[in-house]
């Protein structure tokens, strides 16, 4: 006799890949169990004689489950995924650094401190001189474009 014809192979295999789920997370491995226990069932009760036949209703049972149960199983399980800010440049906009090396005239680059770090920075070819407060607009490549916070402004944000 032919093993691929013993209904206890077949539901010992889909038993061993049922378990093997908890090695081998995805919900690939226990839709191929559960296809192996259908083909040991229909071996079982005489619906099925030849190791092609269970072969091709393993492949066919096992396809089925996945494309119709899989993403019902990973919601039902979960999962550990989440969705990260894609735009590095959001926090920045709108918070306030200090000029530590002279921006300007023109297009020349300066410095500020933002988050005990320095950057490059540029203006909008105005001269901002050191100390002074700037807002940061965006980013430009490395650098950081700025504009001088006024003072009735910087209450305002410091609030």
């Amino acid at each position: 006799m032919n093993a691929l014809t013993q209904p206890h192979y077949w539901a010992i295999a889909g038993l061993i890949l049922m378990i093997a789920e908890a090695i081998i997370p995805g919900g690939i491995v226990l839709f191929l169990g559960i296809g192996a226990l259908i083909v040991a069932a229909s071996l079982f009760f005489g619906l099925l004689s030849t190791w092609v036949g269970a072969l091709t209703l393993w492949f066919i049972a096992s396809l089925v489950l996945l494309i119709l149960f899989r993403n019902v199983a990973q919601n039902m399980v979960g999962g550990d995924s989440h969705i990260d800010d894609t735009d590095e440049d959001a926090h920045l906009y709108g918070k306030q650094a200090t000029v530590i090396e002279t921006i300007g005239p023109a297009t020349q680059v300066g410095r500020v401190q933002y988050q005990d770090s320095t950057w490059p920075a540029i203006a909008d070819g105005s001269t901002i001189e050191t100390g002074v407060q700037v807002r940061i607009i965006c980013r430009d490549n490395i650098s950081l474009v700025v504009e001088r916070v006024e003072p009735e402004l910087r209450t305002k944000f410091n609030q």
